[in-house]
């Protein structure tokens, strides 16, 4: 009964002592772990509460900085230090019951109207544009 009654307090405590992480009062993030090199790297190209208030898996995250890769020509990181970057997001802003739920993958998204015209090939001319 004394160990379930420990247990109990134990869980309870659990997430008073999860909140009392100190906060840096210029980005807003957890100062935690590897934090600086976080701020160092991400900040240079947004605002640090597109981190803040993102929430996701290390794979989620991994896929955020791809994205941003591909799209925003952020920088290859070195593996360990997106090693670090990756298990200080997974670890301070993971995933929560209360957020909004996951994009809708691409592929299961309807045409977009607004989106330019695609060129499709001319059965009549070759590719480079002579009649066949």
């Amino acid at each position: 009964m004394l160990r379930l009654l420990l247990i109990m307090i134990a869980l309870l405590a659990a997430p008073a002592a999860a909140q009392d992480i100190p906060v840096d009062p210029f980005s807003g993030l957890k100062m935690t772990g590897d934090w600086q090199i976080v701020m160092g790297n991400c900040i240079a190209c947004h605002s640090p509460k597109l981190i803040t208030q993102q929430r996701g898996t290390r794979d989620q995250w991994l896929q955020m900085i791809r994205w941003m890769q591909e799209k925003q020509n952020l920088w290859q990181f070195q593996p360990e230090v997106e090693d670090k970057i990756l298990t200080y997001l997974a670890e301070n802003y993971p995933p929560r019951e209360d957020q909004r739920r996951a994009a809708v993958p691409p592929h299961l998204m309807p045409p977009n109207p607004y989106a330019p015209p695609t060129q499709q090939p001319n059965r009549e001319t070759d590719n480079a544009g002579q009649s066949l």
